[in-house]
Parts: C-alpha cells; sequence; structure tokens
C-alpha cells in the first residue's frame, strides 16, 4: 500500500491571471501551505467565481493527494431504521409501528457480508437508528461473528450518535469503555455522521434532542485518544447560515489539531424532498462545488475530501474532482437513507465506471482501504459489475 501522504510536500503553483485580486493573499497562503482564517474562508463562499475556487481547491488536493483520485470496494449495512429520536431532517428513521420500520436479523447481514466479500470487498460500513430495544450482546455478538468472516476485513460501523445511545441506554458504561467493548469485538473504525451543522440553534430546530456538537466531538476525540480513526461529515443546504459552516469547519479543524484522527471529510447536501423540510430548495450544483472548494481549502490538516455520489450524482461528483475532491467513496450496491429522503441517484455503481469517471476528469484511479491508502494489489469486483441482491448503505 501506498500513503497519499507522500504528496504533502510537492509545490503547487497557480495560475494567477485566473483568480481575482481580493483573493491572490488566499492563494499565496495556499501556496506557501498557510492555514486560512475563518474571514478568509468566509470570502471564499461569498465569491462568485467558482473557477477560482477551483484552481485553489485543486492546488490543495495535489498538494497532498498528487494526481490520483480514489475508490473503496465496500458493503453497507443498515441494521435497523429504528430509532429514538425524530430528527426534523431524516426521512429514514421509524417508530417499531410505522409501516417502513425494519430491523435486520443478525444472520441475514451476516450472509450479506459473506455474499459481499466474494466480490472482492475490503469494508463493511454499518449503522442503524437508536434502536430502543437491541441488547448488549446482539452488538457484540454481531461484531464477532463480522470479524470471523475474514481476519483482512474492515469493520467500520456507528456514529458518534450511536456510541453515545449504546453507552448511556444499552451498555450503561462510559464512552471510553464503550468503545473499548466494541473494539475488542471487532470494529476496527468510526463514521462520520450525525454531525450535521454543529450550531446549537440550528440543531434545535433540524435535530431536536440529538446531542450537542460537544458530545459529538467527545466521543471522536475518545476514540482518536485510544488509537482509533473516523471520518467526519457536514450536512449543509438547510438552515444554516454560511458562518454556520465555517463554524462547523472550525470545529472539526480544531479537533484534528488536537487528534490527527480524521481520515477524511464527507460532506452531504440536504434532500429534502420527503422531509419535514421538503419546502427548502436542494443545493444546487454551483453551491455543491463551492462547499466542497471552500473546505478543501479550510481544512488543511485533513488530507482526504470525498464527494458522495449517492448525494450528488455521478456527473457532478466527476465534476468535483477539478474543486478539491480526491475521493469517489465506493461502489455503492443500495442506499437507502438518501433515496427514502428524495434522492433519484443510482444504487450502484462499478469499478469500471468509477475508474472511467476519473480517468476523463484527468486523474488517476487508485483503490483505496479504509484510510486512505492506496491498494497497489488484491481484490477487484467482478469484471461484469454484478452485484449482491440486497445492500444497503448509511452515511459516512
Amino acid at each position: 500500500m501506498v500513503a497519499a501522504e507522500t504528496f504533502l510536500h510537492r509545490t503547487v503553483p497557480m495560475n494567477y491571471r485566473l483568480i481575482p485580486k481580493e483573493l491572490w493573499s488566499i492563494a499565496e497562503k495556499i501556496e506557501a501551505r498557510e492555514r486560512i482564517s475563518d474571514d478568509e474562508a468566509m470570502q471564499l463562499y461569498r465569491t462568485s467565481d467558482l473557477n477560482a475556487l477551483g484552481i485553489m481547491a485543486s492546488a490543495v488536493r495535489r498538494q497532498k493527494n498528487g494526481n490520483y483520485a480514489t475508490y473503496i470496494l465496500n458493503r453497507y449495512i443498515n441494521y435497523s431504521n429504528i430509532c429514538v429520536l425524530s430528527c426534523q431532517f431524516c426521512a429514514f428513521a421509524a417508530k417499531k409501528r410505522d409501516a417502513h420500520a425494519f430491523e435486520r436479523a443478525a444472520e441475514d447481514i451476516l450472509q450479506a457480508i459473506r455474499d459481499a466479500l466474494e466480490l472482492g470487498i475490503t469494508e463493511v460500513h454499518m449503522v442503524g437508528g437508536l434502536h430502543p430495544t437491541l441488547k448488549k450482546d446482539w452488538y457484540l455478538k454481531l461484531l464477532r461473528e463480522l470479524r470471523k468472516l475474514g481476519p483482512t476485513l474492515h469493520i467500520k460501523a456507528f456514529t458518534a450518535i450511536e456510541v453515545r445511545h449504546l453507552a448511556q441506554r444499552v451498555f450503561r458504561m462510559s464512552i471510553r469503555d464503550t468503545l473499548h467493548s466494541l473494539r475488542e469485538a471487532g470494529l476496527d473504525s468510526m463514521t462520520g455522521g450525525g454531525a450535521e451543522i454543529f450550531d446549537a440553534a440550528v440543531r434545535d430546530q433540524i435535530c431536536h434532542g440529538k446531542e450537542s456538537a460537544a458530545e459529538w466531538l467527545d466521543v471522536h476525540r475518545t476514540w482518536h485518544n485510544m488509537g482509533g480513526r473516523s471520518t467526519c461529515t457536514m450536512l449543509y443546504g438547510h438552515i444554516e447560515t454560511l458562518p454556520q459552516r465555517v463554524d462547523h469547519l472550525r470545529q472539526l479543524r480544531e479537533l484534528q489539531d488536537e487528534t490527527g484522527g480524521f481520515t477524511g471529510f464527507v460532506p452531504f447536501a440536504f434532500e429534502p424532498q420527503t422531509t419535514v423540510l421538503a419546502h427548502i430548495k436542494p443545493a444546487s450544483a454551483f453551491e455543491q462545488l463551492r462547499n466542497l472548494a471552500v473546505s478543501r481549502v479550510y481544512l488543511d490538516n485533513i488530507n482526504h475530501l470525498t464527494a458522495y455520489w449517492v448525494s450528488m450524482g455521478l456527473p457532478l461528483a466527476q465534476v468535483s474532482l477539478s474543486y478539491g475532491v480526491d475521493d469517489l467513496h465506493g461502489t455503492i450496491m443500495e442506499e437507502k437513507i438518501f433515496h427514502m429522503a428524495g434522492a433519484t441517484t443510482p444504487q450502484a455503481l462499478t469499478v469500471a465506471t468509477l475508474e472511467n469517471a476519473i480517468r476523463e476528469a484527468g486523474l488517476e484511479p487508485v483503490q483505496r482501504d479504509s484510510y486512505y491508502r492506496h491498494v497497489k494489489s488484491g481484490p477487484v469486483a467482478p469484471a461484469n459489475g454484478t452485484q449482491p441482491a440486497e445492500a444497503e448503505l448509511a452515511c459516512a
């Protein structure tokens, strides 16, 4: 395997003739690998020159990752959508009495992963709702059985919100002890879901009752201090303001300064169509590319930026490779969370499709592992792109 961090010392000059003069000082900071301020992030968010943002964000991408763009062979599992919360932005969660509620049997989950392993996956990514009745032994036994399926299978599971739920309501243990139990059973890394927007006023309106930003950050801090790694996310394009986005990015950057435990950043555009916030206009392509580019420049200490093609669609995700993105996520099979909210993107992509999209954008495609390290050789998906009959995805 080759770590993308080997490209961190490359010099990447920019064509200043294509950048407005008012952004030159920021471009100079990028070339010097200096950190931009919150005010400068706001300046980037407020510019209408999308091409200039792409130039600057691409310079950061090349500094950190050369001319490579990655993807992972993974299998997503939603073990249940039954949840004690009722977040306004969510069309996925259900109460037990709801018609769309589901709870997968452990053996069903294990068989799905057995099938996916035959296709060459290297990672299982598993999240669910905050289930009110599943017991401690159910979670730990499932992790142990997943671990038995393959010593090289990376188990990436649970959001910080799920971990707090498990610690407080299920395991009745501290966050650290809960994470230790999960790791002993087989957990390799945590997912980044549940971050939404950190601002307390926003959270009160779109996910009232969900843990605070400080609590989300504390779970990841604890996991990182135990030697664990995780991704981080942002759900944008709803009621948040641009300063609130910058505040969200700042808090992620500060925790990364402290722990260095985030492997990548995965922003999601809000899908309002079937939620109680359906009156909100979905984020435009311009806004999605701008948010990715600003995030790439601002998060100078997080090496990887993922375009979530399930939300964006592959054509826009391909364009985003010119706006700082260096990862197109995975060979996703069937997605529920975003499609239940109204997304109309495909629910599966083959390796060939992802690699062609990357090459057409002028980058070199590389399979990665769960830590964004390049995989030189190893299992690959079948040439015909066949997938298991059932597969599911949650957030990164």
